[in-house]
């Protein structure tokens, strides 16, 4: 339609009415004269409006999910948060746990053999000092460490300390190829020297080539003149294979040390040698044998079981 002058007069026409139609419905309320015809247009564009809406909606649970997603991650990241500190300090109790347990082993070790030692804790360990198998310690000469001293665990000989300086100082591994310590058997007192084999077992040569040595044994230290580098009496390991002898002058030996040299954490200088040589009273306890179990078979006579050691007959 072209916009004419008869045009605008029926859109002024409309628009006027439109504004007297409305002011009636606000006026007349519930009774409004137009109630049907709006209830009529209801009834056509209602299902086109939730059409629209079922439409809309997703698109606005969307924004909201997007809007309310940001206090979600940040509690989420809070939770994390807590988890993460909560597993450290259980981490932590669990570590504190085991370091006194090994201290609580290492003290009652070195009370059976009344040896005074030097609590230390191991911070390093690899060939950074120049050694293959070698540990450093927190303790150092302002500790009154000195060269020389025997250095041990909870479970037995850890090594000898080589290097010191003021607050630190550096302990030879027994696992090293280059220690040697001298050894007693128990209970047979045969001597020999045990050397490193790295994470094999360490070599044992027996002065005596006919000593009568078997699988299981255990072997202590032997101890060293003036205490140094070895006091005597610590737990070394226990025989795992016998060379035969074959008329050689010493007998081979190869012993599982007590110690395991890749899990070090707390560990005891020797600072003051027992008064007494221990011999083997520092070993452990050896484990009880595991009884046998015994089966008893009891046999029950059937009924057609000769009686009196008569033979029944069939007639």
């Amino acid at each position: 339609m072209r916009d004419t002058r008869e045009s605008r007069l029926l859109l002024v026409l409309l628009v006027a009415v439109a504004f007297a139609l409305i002011t009636v419905d606000i006026r007349g309320g519930e009774d409004s004269p137009v109630d049907g015809a709006r209830q009529a247009a209801a009834t056509v564009f209602g299902p086109i409006e939730n059409g629209v809406s079922a439409a809309v909606d997703p698109v606005g649970n969307a924004v909201s999910a997007i809007r309310d997603s940001g206090e979600r991650h940040d509690r989420l990241a809070e939770l994390e948060k807590e988890n993460a500190a909560l597993e450290a300090r259980l981490g932590s109790d669990d570590r504190n746990r085991s370091r006194l347990a090994q201290l609580d082993k290492m003290l009652k070790l070195s009370g059976a053999g009344q040896y005074g030692i030097k609590g230390a804790q191991v911070i390093a360990i690899g060939a950074a000092q120049g050694f293959s198998w070698t540990i450093t310690i927190d303790v150092g000469a302002n500790d009154g460490i000195t060269r020389d001293m025997t250095v041990l665990n909870g479970d037995g000989l850890v090594g000898r300390v080589t290097t010191v300086g003021p607050n630190t100082a550096t302990v030879l591994l027994a696992s090293d190829p280059d220690f040697t310590v001298g050894t007693r058997m128990e209970a047979g007192d045969e001597l020999g020297f045990a050397s490193g084999q790295g994470d094999r077992p360490l070599r044992v040569e027996l002065l005596n080539g006919k000593a009568e040595v078997k699988t299981g044994d255990r072997l202590v230290t032997f101890g060293s003149q003036a205490d140094k580098p070895f006091v005597p009496g610590v737990p070394v390991g226990v025989v795992s294979r016998v060379d035969p002898s074959a008329g050689d002058l010493t007998r081979t030996l190869y012993v599982t040390p007590y110690v395991s040299f890749t899990k070090l954490d707390i560990v005891g200088v020797v600072v003051q040698a027992p008064k007494k040589d221990p011999r083997d009273t520092v070993l452990p306890a050896k484990p009880k044998p595991t009884p046998t179990p015994t089966v008893t078979v009891t046999v029950t006579p059937s009924a057609n079981a000769p009686v009196d050691g008569q033979i029944q007959e069939e007639q």
